[in-house]
């Protein structure tokens, strides 16, 4: 023992006379700050967490015979194909919010891409969900982006809370997508907007960003041939007519300058990557003795869907390309030698547009009466109990959330919700419409999500704060789009599987492959990262559960916590 020691003891000795020497030390330690867990003896370094926009469970089954690439190598990990992203409100923003928090909607607080805030200090009601309304933004029509409306902290920032060294970035096709996988304490953020990537207001960007901006701003003004046609994909060219617009045939050529069809096209994707490759070497990711979180969303499959379908030419080539793309990202990352981990998901699936549906062995399939909209609802409430119809109702379209107009009496607004249930229900194409307090008394679902109840599903997409005054519910083969039109051919955010089912794939150098068919949900891939890592969390942090990884008689999901 030191002198300084000894004098310290004694100092303790002198001003507590009644604590003996063994307890003051005691009390010294204790007042120590403890020292961080080690990760893992066997953590990856480096966890990447792939987010692919629309990318259904339908999809991955089409076209995995197909695959070669960086799916099919993903498709040799840990293959859950029955996940499901478990609520009703199957849109990016909500969806994303999932994956990385292990939370549902319901608790991320993010209910929708948009929803309407009837309160905020400005004619425009809509609240878009990566938004800080409270701010004006310096163009018209702009908005100030924001995580604030995130209401639970993201994987990567629960590793940061423990490993302070450690990084947290992200980076995607959109500001929601980017926001909602990165979190609030995150080291770099970066989407694309409108010409090149950028980040939150006030954030510095890295040099490699303007490099990406360079290479993406010179493939717009150059253009470029269209993709070949893969050998898969003959069949299905073929010329569809949705209202105004025929799709079908798409190939993808870029004329000079056109940066919408750079966005509407698999390069947008190729350009996110190469960013994350180009931050990779930047920031040394995967190289330090604590794990990073690179959190990447690929949009381009969001963008084809809406504006082609999910059946065409336009689909087939993009899913050949993002295998392409994703098959030269891992190469790059494995010259590097970077220990790393990935799991690919998606925030939620898709639907073709009913015309090509109605040609292929579905002709139920249709698309929401205008009728359903809620101007055509308010005008009908109104006349009924002699209310002014001009606002009474709000909301996004054909279905989900509605808001009541706030000058009614709590009379009035109680008759005008149970004057629109049975205005809605006696339609043919609604399913099920339930009230805020309908939702607020259903417990929190469990069990498998493929046998929840319409409620439950709506329940899971509740936030109390937020969520509308009533929410519709259209049955199965009914698209909540009733007017198609150029860049907007089919949509998603329905409760039924083909939105709600998409693959989780997990994979790491070295992981004996396996396949689990039964259901999981995207809230189970934070806790099974977190294990991953070797970051002990109390139980109940999340949603989900830990997905053991071990194909044999052990676990990576560690003893309970």
């Amino acid at each position: 023992m030191t002198f300084a020691h000894k004098a310290l003891l004694l100092l303790a000795s002198l001003t507590l006379p009644c604590m003996p020497v063994a307890m003051a030390r005691d009390q010294a330690k204790a007042a120590a700050p403890a020292a961080a867990p080690a990760p893992a003896a066997d953590a990856p370094k480096l966890v990447i967490a792939i987010a692919v926009d629309q990318f259904s469970a339908d999809l991955f089954a089409q076209y995995r015979s197909h695959m070669t690439g960086g799916l099919a190598r993903l498709a040799g990990g840990g293959v859950f194909p029955a996940g499901f992203q478990s609520h009703a409100a199957t849109e990016t923003c909500p969806g994303h919010s999932t994956i990385l928090t292990g939370m549902r909607p319901a608790h991320t607080g993010i209910i929708a891409n948009t929803w309407f805030d009837l309160s905020v200090a400005r004619a425009n009601k809509a609240v878009y969900c990566a938004e800080d309304e409270t701010k004006t933004a310096a163009a018209p029509g702009d908005y100030v982006a924001s995580v604030g409306h995130l209401k639970v902290p993201t994987l990567g920032e629960r590793i940061k809370a423990v490993w302070p060294t450690s990084r947290n970035i992200a980076v995607s096709g959109k500001d929601r997508a980017a926001l909602m996988m990165g979190g609030h304490k995150i080291d770099e953020v970066y989407w694309w907007k409108g010409k090149s990537f950028v980040t939150l207001d006030g954030q510095t960007a890295s040099p490699s960003v303007g490099e990406a901006n360079a290479a993406a701003a010179a493939l717009i003004a150059s253009g470029a041939p269209a993709f070949d046609l893969p050998g898969d994909c003959a069949a299905h060219e073929r010329a569809v007519t949705a209202g105004p617009v025929t799709v079908g045939t798409g190939r993808f050529a870029l004329n000079p300058g056109d940066a919408t069809a750079f966005r509407v096209s698999p390069r947008i994707d190729r350009a996110v990557l190469e960013l994350a490759l180009r931050l990779v070497d930047a920031d040394r990711l995967g190289r330090a003795a604590t794990p990073d979180v690179l959190a990447i969303s690929l949009s381009a499959t969001d963008y084809i869907g809406h504006g082609y379908g999910t059946q065409g030419t336009e689909m087939c080539i993009q899913v050949h390309q993002i295998d392409a793309a994703l098959g030269a990202f891992f190469a790059a990352l494995d010259t590097r030698g970077i220990d790393y981990g990935v799991v690919l998901t998606a925030d939620h699936g898709g639907f073709d547009m009913p015309e090509r549906q109605n040609e292929q062995a579905m002709p139920q399939a249709q698309r929401a009466d205008v009728a359903l909209l809620p101007k055509a609802l308010s005008e009908r409430v109104g006349a009924k109990l002699g209310l002014d119809p001009k606002g009474l109702f709000v909301g996004e379209g054909a279905s989900g959330d509605v808001w009541v107009r706030t000058d009614l009496t709590p009379a009035q607004k109680t008759a005008a919700i149970a004057a629109a249930r049975d205005d809605l229900l006696a339609r043919p194409q609604v399913a099920a419409v339930f009230s805020a307090a309908e939702l607020a008394a259903t417990p929190m679902p469990t069990g498998s999500p493929e046998t929840w109840t319409p409620i439950q599903r709506a329940r899971a997409s509740y936030y109390a704060p937020v969520s509308g005054d009533f929410v519709t519910l259209l049955k199965r083969g009914v698209m909540a789009m009733p007017m198609p039109g150029p860049g907007y051919v089919a949509t998603h955010g329905s409760p039924w599987d083909y939105d709600r089912r998409v693959p989780i794939l997990f994979w790491r150098k070295g992981m004996t492959g396996f396949e689990q068919a039964s259901p999981v949900e995207t809230v189970d891939i934070a806790p099974t990262l977190a294990a991953w890592v070797g970051l002990k969390l109390p139980a109940g942090t999340f949603d989900g559960r830990c997905l053991d990884l071990d194909a044999g008689p052990g676990t990576t999901c560690g003893a309970p916590q």
